[in-house]
C-alpha cells in the first residue's frame, strides 16, 4: 500500500469532477501592452474518483468572458469519462479524437489541459508520491525568476519594484516589461533597473506581442547591446517566420512558447526555427501530457524549455524535462493556496509530498468566488 492508501495498479474510476471560478486581486496590478488587470481569474477543478482521491488543477483563462465556456467544455469533456476507469494518457487522447470537428486549440485545448492536470495529480496521490517522481524523476530544486512585476510603470516606480522582486526569494533574475513608446524610453528603463540591483541580476524582458514585425526589428537591434538574457514575444506568437528573422538577427536569444497550442504545433515552431528558447504554457500546450511530448521535441533539438505560469505543477515538470531552463515564478494563486511554491535563494523547491501538492484554502475560496 502507498501513502495514500491505494495499490497504483488498482487504478482510479472518475466519479464527478467540480469546477469552480475565482477572481483574485493582483498584488501588483499587471500593466502591458496587452491591457490592465487588477484582477485575475482562475478555475480551479476537482477530479473527484470513486476510490477516494481527488486530483486538482487549475487554469489562469486571462478574459474573464471565457470562464463559464470554459467550464462547460471542462463538464463536457469529463461527462465521457464518468463512471470509467481514467488513465491520463487514454483520457487525452480519446477526448482529442472527439474535438477534432471542433478544432484542437483555443477553449478545448484549454479545458482538456486543465482536466489532464488534475488526473495526473490523483494519479500520483493514489500513487503516493509527487508528480514528478511518478513521471520518473524526483523532487528537488529548480532555478527561478521573479515575473511579479516591472510591468509597464511609471519609471519612478521601477528602481523600487525591481529591488523588491528579488528580495521576495533572493532572486538571481527577475523579467520587465519593454515596448514603451520610444526606444530611448526601454533603455532609461532597463539602466533604472540595472541601477537598482545591480549588473549580477539576470534579467529577461517581455514585449507581449506588442510590436509589428518592422517595429520590432528595430527596437531588437537597439536593444541588442543591453545584455538581456532573451527577448520574450515581440510580435504575434504565430508568426514563425517573423519569429525565425529576429532570431537569426539578434545575438539576444529570443523566446516565445507561453501562446503556442498543443505539441504539434510546438514542433511546428521548432521546425521553423522560430526561436532560441522556448517556454510553454500547461493550459494551452495540453496539460501534463502535451507538456511531456513538447519536452521531449525541446529536448531532442537541444532547445532550453523553461515555463510560463502554474509554478507548482511546471516546477515538478521541468524536474523531469531534458533541457529545463528557468521556472516563472508567479505568486498569483497563492491566495487561495495551502501550501504555496516558495523560492528560496533563485530557487524554487519541489516538496516530496503526493502529487502537484496542490490543496485549496477553502475560506479564500469563498472570499474570492465569482
Amino acid at each position: 500500500m502507498t501513502k495514500a492508501g491505494h495499490s497504483p495498479a488498482a487504478g482510479l474510476t472518475l466519479q464527478s469532477v467540480q469546477v469552480r471560478a475565482l477572481s483574485v486581486p493582483m498584488r501588483r496590478p499587471i500593466v502591458s501592452k496587452v491591457g490592465g488587470y487588477p484582477n485575475w481569474p482562475f478555475i480551479l477543478i476537482d477530479v473527484q474518483t470513486r476510490e477516494g482521491v481527488v486530483g486538482r488543477s487549475y487554469l489562469e483563462p486571462y478574459v474573464y468572458k471565457a470562464v463559464k465556456p470554459i467550464t462547460q467544455v471542462i463538464e463536457n469533456i469529463a461527462a465521457q469519462f464518468e463512471g470509467k476507469p481514467i488513465a491520463p494518457l487514454d483520457v487525452y487522447g480519446e477526448a482529442m479524437k472527439t474535438l477534432h470537428l471542433n478544432g484542437r486549440a483555443g477553449m478545448t485545448l484549454i479545458a482538456l489541459s486543465g482536466l489532464d492536470m488534475a488526473i495526473w495529480d490523483a494519479l500520483s496521490r493514489a500513487s503516493g508520491v509527487s508528480l514528478a517522481t511518478q513521471l520518473g524523476g524526483s523532487p528537488g530544486p529548480i532555478r527561478a525568476y521573479n515575473t511579479n512585476g516591472l510591468w509597464l510603470i511609471p519609471k519612478d516606480k521601477i528602481a523600487a519594484e525591481a529591488k523588491s522582486l528579488v528580495a521576495e526569494g533572493n532572486f538571481k533574475a527577475i523579467k520587465m516589461r519593454l515596448g514603451r513608446p520610444t526606444l530611448k524610453e526601454d533603455i532609461e528603463a532597463i539602466r533604472i533597473v540595472r541601477d537598482a540591483v545591480g549588473d549580477d541580476i539576470i534579467l529577461m524582458s517581455d514585449f507581449n506581442q506588442g510590436l509589428t514585425l518592422g517595429e520590432a526589428l528595430q527596437r531588437m537591434h537597439g536593444l541588442d547591446d543591453q545584455g538581456l538574457y532573451w527577448f520574450e514575444e515581440p510580435i504575434a506568437y504565430d508568426d514563425y517566420e517573423g519569429c525565425a528573422q529576429i532570431a537569426r538577427e539578434m545575438k539576444t536569444p529570443l523566446q516565445i512558447g507561453e501562446n503556442i497550442y498543443g505539441p504539434r504545433e510546438f514542433h511546428k515552431a521548432v521546425m521553423a526555427k522560430a526561436a532560441d528558447l522556448y517556454m510553454p504554457d500547461l493550459m494551452r500546450i495540453g496539460g501534463v501530457t502535451g507538456w511531456m511530448r513538447s519536452a521531449a521535441i525541446a529536448g531532442a533539438a537541444g532547445l532550453p524549455l523553461s515555463s510560463h505560469l502554474y509554478a507548482p505543477v511546471s516546477a515538478q515538470l521541468l524536474r523531469v524535462s531534458e533541457s529545463a531552463d528557468w521556472l516563472e515564478w508567479s505568486d498569483w494563486a497563492a491566495p487561495f493556496l495551502t501550501e504555496p511554491l516558495t523560492v528560496t535563494d533563485g530557487y524554487a523547491n519541489v516538496p516530496d509530498a503526493p502529487g502537484n501538492n496542490l490543496a485549496w484554502d477553502e475560506a479564500a475560496l469563498k472570499k474570492y468566488a465569482m
